[in-house]
This record gives structure tokens, sequence and C-alpha cells, in this order.
């Protein structure tokens, strides 16, 4: 189901365990009242509170009040917040009433965090896939408020007799409540009778009024009044692929190609592509993303390094779509056929792949949509169609969609192309520039196709400003490139980092990759193997979805000058790579990037984007961060937590103290505990101050695993 169809959802059904009945929705006309000041002349409708008994405000997850539904994954720990208070000092409860896709209705009591400002949470972790419903509801909590009172009165010897009657007819009611269990029942009624035994001594009645297994039982199950209910809100919970991943992209057609006697080259194919993804996977990767593998057009055929003349011999850019051999539904003739296709995709499921495909919605002027449908394009005062451009890049060889010609019929031409890919075994697609096409476009298309397969995937290459790139991802995208590759210094990271997990987790799922065929950032042109390290090691463990484009693991760092591409771009040349050599040689990072991948397996808090916190350094070059998952949401039932101290400077070495928020690891303050680190195999015993000295000329990032002692 799309994510707006949440803009109006059946309410959640209250639970009989907690509330007799609930307050009836305010459905007849408002009453018909003087104005005031209008001397009784003329009726006036009656206003009626926008607030319910008990304020429930500041509902989260949500986005938009609620125009969209709030996203999660399928295992993902999402924590349900709002702010609830009442008048004067008596107690409340908070629940969370959360409805299943089923409909099945489950009740979890909310805690106060942050004192002071009436904040309540829950978290709960969401195994199953479909659109979730939740209201909260708040209510006056009448035996907790006794009980705050009695032990300020009772002790001081203020109405005692008044107060042990109160704690004894709420215990007495209690007990007659036949939704309790028999063993409920009795033991309140056993406190009831005790409280109200005159015989007894007032330290004796009022002990079994607040006796631990009476407040406990209490506490499950709050002794009711006053009960308000929040609007509805809804959560979309998606395959768990949609936000967890590792993510590798390589071009086909250099996977096997070779180098002519006379210059030329023979290209890669699906079949020689098809002999590299058991190495791909070895490294723990779990999705190959393979950019457009679409014919490419001659015309202004791009030549090596974005050069404007192409020789008879040069490929071309595969974002150039289209030519003679057909458009988007079509395969190169060089990478071979779609039975050649269907083996690459066999292939990669057996290894335990996924493979993404690129979405480029645009074309080469040799594509068969330009004399087809010349109405999808922009055509210019002197009758030429105008190219790509973003100032002062040029694109000569790609014509832009204008959707505002043809809507319907380029709306519908998509969808078949989709539908095409879908039906050969797709199920992921990276969609190349989506900010420079009409969201409401986009929002259509995946709530279209996701309405009938909703295991598909869609990654916007956002490279853009905030309010688009965030409302891409609420318009439906799954995925979205950020701008992790510019975020480099301590103090960018812990912005950027405690955003994904705070700000935006709600809508947005970050894919940090290091590097892209267009990225080749100063950080790594200048940084070293430790520049490459850091930029992993953050990318793999900041958040749950990461990737890389193939090269990085070779160190590849050399840009074209005065760019931050790469020079001899693999999007208009083959690049074959010898990894066994490098590898052979020590040269290879490729044991690093599976050493991030499985740390990543072994440890699900790491799989969690909501969890990270952010601790302190003296080194304005020592970056902090922990995740933490309490058992309750682990397979093994054990808490996982794991903490990352990098030296984001790779030219130094780098000796501070590093101030850790202790309970943030899920351990009481002031304990001190072990810490592992998975990079080297050290092992220390850490509290709340601890010295690190970071090498980035050896190992610039501690991966820790925290153990209680």
């Amino acid at each position: 189901m799309g994510k707006s169809a949440a803009t109006k959802p059946a309410a959640a059904a209250a639970p009989e365990a907690t509330v007799d009945h609930l307050p009836e929705e305010v459905t007849s006309p408002a009453a018909e009242t003087p104005a005031a000041g209008t001397g009784g002349a003329g009726p006036v409708q009656e206003y009626v509170p926008l607030l319910t008994r008990l304020p429930i405000l500041g509902l989260s997850p949500q986005v938009d009040e609620g125009h969209w539904a709030a996203t999660a994954f399928r295992g993902e720990v999402v924590p349900f917040r709002a702010t609830s208070f009442r008048e004067g000092h008596d107690r409340i409860g908070v629940d969370l009433l959360l409805l299943d896709p089923a409909g099945v209705q489950t009740e979890h009591h909310m805690h106060p965090i942050a004192p002071g400002t009436d904040r309540w949470e829950v978290e709960v972790q969401l195994e199953t896939e479909g659109l979730w419903r939740y209201r909260i509801q708040a209510y006056a909590d009448d035996y907790a408020t006794w009980k705050h009172n009695a032990e300020v009165k009772v002790p001081a010897a203020i109405d005692v007799d008044l107060m042990l009657r109160m704690g004894h007819d709420l215990l007495s009611g209690a007990a007659a409540d036949k939704r309790r269990s028999p063993a409920e029942r009795r033991h309140l009624g056993e406190a009831a009778k005790v409280v109200a035994d005159t015989a007894q001594p007032v330290d004796a009645r009022f002990a079994a009024a607040i006796d631990e297994r009476i407040v406990r039982i209490l506490a499950e199950r709050p002794i009711v009044s006053l009960p308000s209910l929040s609007e509805t809100r809804a959560v979309l919970v998606e395959r768990t692929r949609a936000g967890v991943g590792s993510w590798y992209e390589f071009f086909p057609r250099s996977e096997g190609a070779k180098k002519l006697a006379d210059g030329s080259w023979k290209s890669g194919t699906f079949r020689t592509a098809a002999k590299r993804l058991p190495e791909i996977a070895a490294m723990g990767f779990d999705v190959v993303y393979l950019p457009p593998i679409h014919p490419i057009g001659r015309t202004f055929r791009k030549g090596p390094n974005n050069t404007l003349d192409a020789g008879p011999n040069d490929p071309g850019s595969p974002w150039a779509i289209g030519s003679a051999e057909g458009g988007h539904d079509a395969i190169h003739p060089d990478l071979g056929t779609e039975k050649d296709f269907a083996h690459f995709l066999g292939k990669a499921k057996q290894a335990g792949l996924e493979v993404a495909l690129d979405l480029a919605l645009q074309a080469s002027p040799d594509h068969p949509w330009v004399t087809e449908h010349p109405e999808w394009f922009t055509t210019l005062p002197d009758g030429t169609i105008a190219y790509a451009e973003n100032p002062p890049k040029k694109y000569q060889d790609i014509y832009p969609i204008n959707f505002d010609n043809d809507y319907d019929g380029l709306r519908a031409e998509v969808l078949r192309i989709v539908r095409h890919w879908m039906s050969l075994g797709v199920r992921i697609f990276r969609v190349d520039n989506p900010h420079t096409k009409p969201l409401h476009f986009w929002e259509w298309l995946i709530h279209t196709v996701n309405a009938t397969d909703p295991d598909v995937v869609f990654l916007a290459e956002a490279f853009t400003r905030p309010a688009l790139l965030h409302t891409l991802a609420k318009a439906g995208f799954q995925q979205s490139y950020t701008y992790f590759t510019w975020r480099n210094t301590k103090e960018e990271l812990e912005e950027f980092l405690d955003g994904l997990a705070h700000d935006t987790a709600d809508f947005l799922r970050p894919n940090l990759f290091v590097n892209t065929p267009d990225i080749l950032t100063e950080y790594l042109q200048f940084g070293g193997p430790a520049a490459f390290k850091v930029r992993a090691a953050i990318a793999a463990t900041g958040a749950p979805t990461w990737g890389v484009y193939s090269g990085y693991e070779l160190f590849e760092n050399v840009a074209r000058p005065g760019a931050e591409e790469y020079i001899d771009n693999e999007k208009y040349e083959y690049r074959p790579r010898d990894y066994t050599r490098a590898q052979t040689l020590g040269r290879s990072l490729a044991p690093y990037l599976t050493m991030l991948n499985r740390t990543r397996s072994e440890h699900p808090a790491l799989r969690q984007l909501r969890n990270l916190h952010v601790h302190g350094s003296e080194d304005d070059a020592i970056l902090v961060y922990s995740k933490h998952l309490p058992g309750a949401f682990t397979r093994s039932g054990k808490a996982d937590t794991v903490l990352v101290v990098a030296n984001v400077d790779p030219h130094s070495v780098r000796e501070t103290v590093v101030h850790l928020d202790v309970a943030a690891l899920g351990l009481p303050v002031g304990s001190t505990f072990e810490v592992k680190d998975v990079v080297t195999g050290q092992r220390w015993t850490w509290g709340a101050d601890n010295y690190v000295r970071l090498d980035a000329f050896t190992e610039p990032v501690h991966i820790l695993v925290v153990k209680p002692l």
C-alpha cells in the first residue's frame, strides 16, 4: 500500500482491558448560542475544542501531521513518542495502541523521558510488512495519584482514615473487575481487606496498599479514568532490504573487457560479469547495482574524460540511453540478450545478491522516442531539442524529458518500462536524478508499483537541496543518496549522523555511498589509504545501508584535473581491474570491507537507523558515536552495543580523552565495561572517560564491541 494511504485511516479500537468506553466523536451539529457582545442577537456555533480531556500532542513517528505515513523497515525498532499531561499534580498514564496490518491490536505502556518535558516514549520492533496504525491513549492513573498523595500524608498523620478509605475503594473496585485475571483479583481483594481492617495498625494497612506486588499489578493494568485518545497515525513497514543493505556498484562492460591488438576493445558481457559475483558476495555485499544496460547513442557520444570527440572504439556513457537497437526496454547488444541477463540474475541470486538496475529517464538523440514522441522533449525556438545542462557542465549526448507536454503518455511509458524489468526479476531500481523530474510523478509511479508489488524498492540519487531531497522521500522513495560524501570533519559528521538518526528517520532512509563514478572527493584524493578506511568504516556503521563503487577497494584516488571525478572515468571507457593481483600484493581494501560487512551481519545494532548516539571527545578530529540495541530486540536476547571512535584527520596521529554517556550504552551510570576492537582484536577496560590513541597511518578507527564486566 502506498505511503499516502494513511491520509485518513480508520481509528484503532480501544483496548477493553484499560477503559470501559472511549470518548464519543463529536458528530452532532454544534449548539447555537448567542454571540458575545451582540445582546443575544443572532445564533453562532459553539466552539469545539481541539484538545482532548487530557492533551495529547507531538505524536511521533509522523510525517507532516499525518499527510503521509511514516516509514520503517521490517525488524526496525521504532520509538513511539507523544507529549501528554494534565492540569494540577495528579498522575497520568500514557499507552500506545498499535494496530498491525492484520488488524490485531496490542497495547504498550509508555514511560516518561526527559523529566519536565511531559514527553512519553515506548520502543516497538515492527516485524510485519504492511500498513500499521496507532493512537496514543492518555488517562488519569487513579492508583498512582492516590499512592503519591498517601505516601506524603499517611507518614505525616494527615487525613489518614480518609486516605486509607480511598485506597480501599480503589483496590476493591479493581478486585471486582472481571477483566482481570483470577490471580490479580485475589491479590487485590486480599490487600483491600487488610486496608479496611481497622483492628490492624495503620502502618500494616498502608503497607498492604502499597505492597510491591500490588504496585506491579496496577502499573501493568492501571485503574483508569478520564481516558483520552489522539488522532490516528500510520507507519508503513517495508521489507528489510528497503532499509538494510550493503551495495556494490560496477559496470558489467568492464568485467571481462579486453583490449585488442588494433587498439579496439571487446566489451565484457553479462556472462563475464557474472563470474565476479561470488567475489562481491564474499566481501559481504548483498546488492549489486548496475548502471544503465541499454543501447547507447552515437550522436554527440562522449569520449574519454568527458571529451566531445569520441573515437570509433569509445563505448560512450551508459546514461546516454537509446539507439537504433532500442531504448529503455532493450539491452545493449555488447552485453548480451535477455537470456544472458536472466543468467546474470540467476547467478546473483545463487550468490545471495540482489540486483539493482539504473532507471534514468533521459534519452540520447538517437533514442526511438525522439522520432516517435518528440513531444516528450523540449523544443527550442530554433527547432532544436534542448540537451541536458548543469552549468558549466554540458551533456550534449543526453536529452532531458519534459513531462509537461504529455504527462499521461510519459507516465504510462515509464510504468511499462519498470514493469518490463520487474517481469525479468528486477526488484530494486536506483533512480538517476529524480529531483529533475516532477515529484508528483514519482509519487504516482512508486505508489502504483508498490500497490501490487510492495517489495520493489526505489533509491533516489538525489544530490540536491534538503527540502527537495526530503520531499522525494516523503513521496515514496524507500532510500536516498545524501551529502555524506561531503561531510568529513568531526563537527559535520556529528550533526549529519545525528540528524539522519533522529530528525528525518520517520521518512528518509540514507544510503551512505562512499564514492560514485561522478564523485571522488578531495578527502579521498589526498587522504591516502587512511581516508578510504575512515569513510568506509563510518558509512558501514553510521547507517544500516551503505555502498561503494568498484575501484574503491583499490584505493583509486586520481581525479581529472580541476574536477572531483575520476580520471579515465569508467562512464566513458572500459576499466577492467585486476583485483586479485592487488590483493596478492597487499594493496587491496577488500579485507577491510569484508570485515566491515561481517561486523554488520554479526551486530544487529548496526542494522538499525534510529539508535545512533553521539558522544564527546577532547580532540576536534576524534568522532565518537555508538549504536545500542536492547536484548528485547535481539534474537539472542542479549543487548548489542557497538562504539565507534574515528580519527577523521587521515594525516595525523591523535591522542585524546573520549567522554561517554554510559547510559546510552545500556549500562548503569558509573560502571566499567570491556571493549573489544573488531579491527585489531585488542581489548581494554573502559568507563565514562578513556584515553585513546588513533594512528591514521596504521588503524584510524576503533570499532568496539561493548561487553559488561
